[in-house]
């Protein structure tokens, strides 16, 4: 037997035996249950890197509410439905508080900014970025004025559509990263300019490609794809220019500050307290942290609402009988002559209730965001080893027949009492749950707020011409379920 076919045997015998090592070894440590991992690639061949979240609700159905997958050698723990969901989430926080692995934020982020950093370091920079939102007035009454005044130029942005159909995606993405940028860097940009619209635009795409098929492929088998072409390499590119953009912001920033004033936004707070820990050397505060912290920033305050916004608009044109039910609530509480406040939302159930669900039937973020667990702990009889990720499939609660009537269909009745009042539910967590829930949660609530109703106030949604069906299943679903980019029309009432 020649050279070549004696090491292919032996490669065949190995990669036979360290199969069956893994089985007995996950069945000795009392793992989860879990589909048979190949070497290299895990799972890959059971997830085909496609709608994950369903392949998981699968092999839910297999191997019961907690079960493991390896993306690649990476151990990850599914956790899905409710009662396990709420587990991991609230019940046992501190046991899966830090980020789980989740390899292209980690290397566009290298472990620092809110979204992928850990221990101390996370505490410390999420406690300061929750007490610079709300001295910025996250909540109260200056961040609605600047949402209202964006809504000005929103509106004033549609009726120049002369009612022609509009894909507004781009635009929507446009208006809330303005308030963002508002509290990040004290700056709002024209919907015309340049630079803006192409960061906008490197924004939508770097989180569509982060969905789709390669950007999946990435996230299950890095360093294999690190070394080939295709999407996910743009990819880092568009979001390597954003982190560019935010620099040259920051060196503006650097060149005008004054320690001695007060801070204009979040960038000049930051480089205060940059001032006030520059000899300590174990400080958190450093120019790059600051950098990737405004990135996690504007991606999540940006793409995120500006998402949920337009899915939102989506539905109703598809459904014109909740449309005019919005609209007859918003004409008897505000009227036609005023625009929107945060005051007006206690008396708008069926408004409030249209938005929930909205946010439910998109299930933007179906797999949750990936935790690792601190320590061994035992789940459901079984043991989750310490350093696995683990992944709370956020869509199990969204879709989970026993909290929500009809849970495939677009129903606001499911956040509505017998008497019409607005009614809360336990399994409506689009913004996670416990203590690493979304910090913008309640700056992304008043712009749906507003923006939805602002819109609805002043336009129609309608099909374009010759139009009859919306199709509202994802453009794309992996990290997030990116809706169909579709033109509708907004005529002016």
């Amino acid at each position: 037997m020649d050279f070549l076919g004696s090491t292919a045997i032996f490669l065949v015998v190995f990669l036979v035996l360290l199969v069956a090592w893994r089985k007995v070894e996950a069945k000795r440590r009392n793992w989860p249950p879990g589909p048979t991992p190949l070497p290299i690639t895990g799972n890959l061949l059971q997830l085909k890197g496609t709608n994950i979240s369903e392949q998981m609700k699968k092999l839910s159905a297999k191997y019961g509410p907690v079960f493991m997958v390896y993306f690649g050698s990476d151990q990850a723990v599914v956790v899905h439905g409710y009662d396990m969901v709420k587990k991991v989430l609230v019940d046992n926080a501190d046991d899966f508080l830090d980020r789980g692995t989740f390899p292209s934020a980690e290397k566009l982020s290298k472990g620092l900014g809110v979204f992928m950093s850990n221990g101390e370091r996370w505490v410390h920079i999420r406690r300061f970025s929750l007490m610079t939102f709300r001295n910025f007035g996250m909540g109260k009454k200056g961040i609605e004025e600047w949402i209202q005044e964006e809504a000005e130029h929103l509106v004033k942005a549609l009726r120049n559509t002369k009612g022609q159909p509009l894909s507004p995606a781009s635009l929507f993405n446009s208006v809330t990263g303005n308030v963002i940028c508002h509290i990040l860097l004290g700056e709002r940009f024209d919907y015309q300019d340049e630079e803006y619209v192409q960061i906008i635009n490197f924004v939508i795409n770097s989180i569509r490609l982060e969905s789709s098929f390669a950007g999946q492929l990435y996230n299950m088998i890095p360093r294999i794809m690190d070394r080939l072409p295709g999407p996910h390499q743009t990819m880092f590119q568009e979001a390597y220019a954003i982190q560019d953009f935010i620099n040259r912001k920051i060196e503006e920033h650097i060149e005008t500050f004054d320690a001695t004033d007060t801070p204009r936004d979040f960038v000049d707070t930051f480089l205060l307290k940059m001032e006030q820990e520059k000899n300590n050397p174990r400080t958190e505060f450093t120019k790059e942290h600051l950098m990737l912290t405004i990135n996690d920033l504007f991606f999540a305050g940006t793409e995120t609402t500006s998402t949920t916004l337009r899915f939102t608009l989506m539905l109703l044109v598809g459904h014109p009988s909740v449309q005019a039910k919005v609209q007859e609530e918003i004409d008897r509480v505000i009227g036609r002559e005023r625009m929107p406040s945060m005051k007006d939302r206690p008396g708008m159930p069926y408004t409030e209730a249209v938005i929930h669900e909205a946010q439910r039937f998109l299930d933007l973020v179906p797999l949750g965001l990936a935790r690792r667990a601190r320590r061994d702990v035992e789940l459901e009889g079984f043991v989750i080893p310490k350093g696995a990720t683990v992944l709370p499939m956020l869509t199990s609660l969204l879709n989970d027949s026993k909290q929500f009537k009809n849970p495939h269909r677009f129903d606001p009745e499911h956040f509505l009492d017998e008497k019409g009042n607005f009614k809360k539910n336990g399994a409506d967590v689009p913004f996670s749950a416990g203590k690493r829930n979304c910090l913008g949660e309640g700056l992304a609530r008043m712009e749906l707020f507003l923006f939805f109703t602002t819109i609805l106030q002043n336009f129609c949604l309608k099909f374009p011409p010759g139009v009859t069906k919306m199709d509202f299943t994802p453009d794309v679903s992996g990290f997030l379920n990116i809706p169909r980019q579709v033109p509708f029309c907004f005529s002016p009432r």
